[in-house]
């Protein structure tokens, strides 16, 4: 009997052994039955959150549903179809963890722009797992290599990072943007009508404008702050949902299917009666003054209260005279359920149309980096902190680019509750660039 129990404990020990080396080298993998339960809290959460919404019951739609283009007040809606929600706990999988050949020596992150996230485990299914962006040239001290996957340090922590996005050689900084050629003496730039997808713009007289940063320590970057509507007549013309001519994967004010859509909406109504168009410009004109005192330049999309430029026409703009694009938006919903960006949905013929294919990636890691910017504030999220839409902007963007939305028609937007959107969405940006 002694024996018996004696082999089973050493039977036991055997099988913990083989786990944990099965676990060692990135951590945080999950059983099937982990896996199962964590998906159905998702399910159970994603449930009682619609439910809690407001009039639309189980439909959770947004400002860009109306947004979409960046929209109608709810009420005007054309359709109201289910947004998808992107719930990536759902989809994480417990993929073995890669074996590390041990090494010593030091390495560099290789980006074309942006940054690269590095993770506590190798795992890309879901984002809990992000600790940082990291920028190009960013050093590290590398402890570890497999085929796909680097063990590195980082402050202080052993993080992984995509062995693609590393090498041993010091990369050269991307060039910097063209909106220094682009701006004129005023420091306006406009249309050219010979940059890609120019000629999809339908309204396209106005101009955006350039803030160059007047501290030391410049940053080296120019971030395009789009105050979302404020284009006088823009719900009286329709533009090409995609550059390709394909329809909409998602709803939104226009219906998925659609193949035009309005080129700028009015944007919806606060509770207390403000018009969404009037918050979007204070809010932009506050995190310029931010990102300036950060060491930014600031190219502003709209820097009044109309610009004549449609979705398509800012987009492009930015496109050629910014590193990204972020566009300033409320949700037309009324349960102040706090902010969250549009993300990339999850379609194959989406994900494959040019220029999403390209840059995706892209528009969805600088989301998350303003949604972690405005948490760390201590602003509300909502769910998960996305929703999947297929956006105008999206559709025409080459640099990163995402629509975030800070709140709904129940939220305050008194100018504390604007700094603090402010704050956190400066530390967005200095985190999607490793700065």
């Amino acid at each position: 009997m002694r024996k018996r129990r004696e082999k089973a404990s050493i039977k036991a020990a055997a099988i913990l052994l083989g786990a944990a080396l099965l676990t060692g080298g990135c951590s945080s993998y999950q059983s099937s039955e982990e896996l199962r339960k964590s998906a159905q809290t998702v399910e159970t959460e994603s449930t009682e959150s619609s439910a809690n919404g407001d009039e639309k019951g189980s439909n959770e739609t947004t400002d860009n549903q109306v947004n979409g283009e960046n929209g109608k007040d709810s009420g005007e809606q054309e359709e109201n179809p289910t947004a998808q929600i992107i719930q990536s706990e759902t989809e994480r999988t417990a993929a073995p963890a890669p074996e590390f050949k041990q090494v010593s020596d030091t390495v560099y992150v290789k980006t074309e722009g942006g940054s690269v996230r590095v993770r506590s485990s190798c795992d890309t299914s879901a984002d809990d797992n992000i600790v940082a962006n990291v920028g190009n040239a960013t050093k590290l001290t590398r402890t570890g290599t497999s085929e796909k996957w680097d063990r590195v340090e980082y402050e202080g922590k052993t993080v992984y990072i995509s062995s693609d996005f590393v090498t041993t050689e010091v990369p050269k900084e991307p060039e910097t943007t063209a909106a220094a050629a682009s701006a004129d003496a005023s420091g306006q730039i406009s249309l050219n009508p010979s940059w890609k997808y120019a000629d999809y713009a339908k309204i396209n007289s106005g101009a955006a404008v350039l803030y160059r940063t007047t501290v030391s320590e410049k940053k080296n970057k120019v971030i395009a702050v789009n105050a979302g509507h404020g284009t006088k007549g823009g719900t009286s013309v329709k533009t090409q949902c995609h550059p390709d001519g394909t329809a909409k994967v998602t709803g939104g004010t226009t219906g998925a299917g659609a193949t035009s859509a309005v080129a700028v909406s009015t944007g919806m109504t606060f509770s207390d009666g403000t018009p969404e168009s009037k918050v979007t410009l204070a809010m932009a004109k506050i995190l310029k003054d931010k990102l300036l005192a950060a060491g930014y330049d600031v190219l502003m999309i709209r820097d009044g209260e109309d610009v004549q430029l449609d979705n398509i026409a800012r987009s492009v703009i930015a496109n050629n005279a910014a590193d990204c694009h972020i566009a300033l938006h409320w949700d037309s919903t009324t349960s102040n359920k706090g902010a969250f960006y549009m993300s990339v949905p999850d379609v194959a013929s989406y994900k494959n149309m040019e220029p999403v294919k390209s840059h995706w990636q892209q528009h969805n890691a600088l989301g998350a980096s303003l949604v972690s910017g405005l948490k760390n504030a201590g602003v509300k999220i909502f769910s998960s902190g996305s929703m999947a839409m297929d956006l105008t902007q999206t559709s025409y963007s080459t640099i990163p680019s995402v629509d975030i939305e800070l709140g709904d028609k129940a939220s305050d937007h008194s100018q504390s509750t604007l700094n603090q959107l402010g704050d956190g969405l400066t530390a967005g940006v200095k985190t999607y660039f490793g700065q």
